[in-house]
């Protein structure tokens, strides 16, 4: 079964890398770096270089020559090369006629559950929409930012008691409005200092949040450990990191409790194993990112099946009749870009059942970019009130 041809293609704000072998079957994956969608593109293209011609099946091979084959690495490549890995194992699984997860060893379980995306602008819109998914079903909400997700296009600036004590709030009402059956996902989005983050995650540890994600950037792990070290609210971090080698240096600085991985930008089903096994020697739950479309879902379904120690799985939401109003009520038409598909497994009871169709178990509609024309993310950022900028 050799590679006919390798295709990038756009939909939406999501890129795909389209596959087609020469005995007619086609692999759908996704790039997870977000926000270098073209770099990533060209990479596809430059990777379906080498790739046609090749066995399909080699994948394992193909994911080392394209991520050894040169010098330089980054997350426009590696994003790439997911986007090739998962499907290249979605041809693999329809080539056998079985799901992705029974080749990596069988099902350690059929049902994943997840939590739901909520980006409010104030207090109260936050606490209604979690109101409005726990009465969907959803036992967890995550992306919770207590800082809110304010307007880029308004400079921030505010006191640091301010700062923090806002922010305490949000958190301190969202408990009390849910009350304990349903897990808070803290989500800061590296908005703060090492300093702001001991600060603030001591002060949310008594409303007991399932995890504290990203407090600062992910650019130093000794001082991503250092706030691990002090705040008792687990770490959970690793959305930005594109190579089992980079959760290697966070685990061994022991910077995080559970591991972020983005099987659409650390190397694909084949990365996001590799990174698993390092987390599961040394005690680590993964929690898979994902902030995309349900290609991206299916990708991490197969790997929670497979792996031990899956905690629960990221599934963004956007707010009620996104894109059919008369479906509001169905937890599945809550997933952002359900309409680029031909299936989306329902959520019941906060859990969804991992795809059995053959591959990943989910498959693009047809004329996609027709269907979902490209809408390009251009670069901005929000202001300080000093001039500088501000992570958001």
């Amino acid at each position: 079964m050799k590679i006919k041809t390798v295709t990038p293609v756009f939909a939406d704000r999501f890129l795909y890398a389209v596959i087609e072998t020469d005995d007619g079957l086609t692999g759908y994956g996704e790039c997870g770096a977000w926000g270098q969608l073209e770099p990533a593109a060209t990479a596809i293209e430059k990777c379906g270089d080498y790739l046609v011609g090749k066995d399909a099946g080699a994948i394992e091979h193909h994911w080392n020559v394209l991520t050894r084959w040169s010098y330089f690495r980054g997350a426009a490549l590696y994003g790439a090369v997911s986007a090739i890995d998962v499907a290249l194992w979605d041809i693999k699984g329809k080539a056998f006629g079985v799901p992705v997860h029974v080749l990596l060893g069988g099902p350690t379980r059929r049902r994943a559950r997840v939590y739901a995306h909520v980006k409010a602008k104030s207090r109260e819109e936050m606490i209604a929409r979690c109101l409005e998914l726990k009465d969907l079903g959803f036992t967890a909400i995550g992306h919770l930012n207590p800082f809110l997700d304010e307007d880029r296009s308004i400079a921030y600036d505010r006191a640091h008691a301010r700062k923090i004590g806002d922010a305490v709030a949000v958190v301190r009402d969202l408990r009390e409005a849910l009350g304990p059956e349903v897990d808070l996902c803290i989500e800061i989005h590296r908005r703060l200092t090492p300093a702001e983050a001991i600060v603030f995650g001591n002060e949310i540890a008594p409303y007991r949040p399932m995890f504290y994600e990203d407090p600062m950037a992910p650019t130093a792990p000794d001082s991503m450990a250092r706030i691990a070290e002090k705040v008792t609210v687990p770490i959970a971090t690793g959305e930005r990191l594109f190579s089992p080698y980079e959760f290697q240096t966070h685990i061994a600085r022991k910077a995080l409790a559970y591991a972020r991985v983005s099987v659409c930008l650390c190397g694909g089903i084949t990365g996001a194993r590799k990174v698993a096994a390092l987390a599961e020697a040394h005690d680590i739950q993964v929690i898979p990112h994902n902030p995309l479309s349900p290609i991206s879902l299916a990708a991490c379904l197969q790997l929670d099946a497979a792996i031990p120690n899956f905690a629960i799985q990221e599934y963004p939401t956007v707010g009620l009749g996104f894109s059919d109003p008369a479906a509001a009520d169905r937890p599945d038409h809550q997933l952002r870009g359900f309409e680029l598909v031909d299936a989306v497994p329902p959520v019941q009871d906060g859990f969804i059942d991992v795809p059995t169709r053959p591959g990943i178990g989910i498959n693009l509609v047809g004329d996609i970019e027709k269907v979902a024309p490209k809408i390009a993310r251009p670069i901005s950022m929000r202001a300080h009130r000093d001039g500088f900028v501000v992570d958001q």
